[in-house]
This record gives C-alpha cells, structure tokens and sequence, in this order.
C-alpha cells in the first residue's frame, strides 16, 4: 500500500530547475511545479487516480496545503484557503504560509 504522505519513487522524480522551483515529474509530465511563491498543477491529460495520489502526496510532503479530488467523474482542488475551484491543467494558485 503507498503511503498518503510522501511520494514514491516509482516513475516519479523530484528535482530543481535552477530558478527556484521544485518539479515533481510522473513518467514524462511534470505534475506539481512549485516555489516559495506558487503551485502550479498539471495532469497533461492523465486525469488517472495514479496522478492524483501523486499530486496529493507532493502537496503533504513539501506542505503545499492543496488537495485533489474527485466527484462525478470531475476533479477539483481545495485550495490552502478551503475554496474548492475545478481542476484545469496549469492551474497556478498562491502559496499561503
């Protein structure tokens, strides 16, 4: 069973881009982009349960404060503010301390 509160290191790689963001990649589609400032989330058309556990697991283990969901076949992001918006491919939200 994997675990909801790291990512694994199954297809997913975890690396800087030598301009202050953290991408973490899921087989080629860098799923969650993030800095001091900013997320920014994308499936690249995968909308699979796998690429959703693995956006959950980054924002638990880096303290992102999002969530990704599912209802009725759509999915949505409840955002470190508690608003919950649907879920669109490069998605860019304000980090909150």
């Amino acid at each position: 069973m994997s675990r909801s509160d790291q990512l694994s290191s199954y297809k997913t790689t975890i690396a800087g881009d030598g301009e202050g963001n953290t991408l973490i990649t899921y087989q080629s589609t860098v799923i969650v982009k993030f800095n001091c400032d900013t997320v920014t989330l994308n499936s690249g058309g995968w909308d699979t349960v796998t690429t959703k556990r693995k956006m959950n697991q980054a924002s638990r283990q880096f303290n992102l404060g999002y969530s990704v969901h599912q209802r009725d076949f759509e999915w949505f992001v409840t955002l470190p503010n508690g608003y919950v918006v649907p879920f669109v491919d490069g998605f860019t939200f304000a980090r909150e301390d």
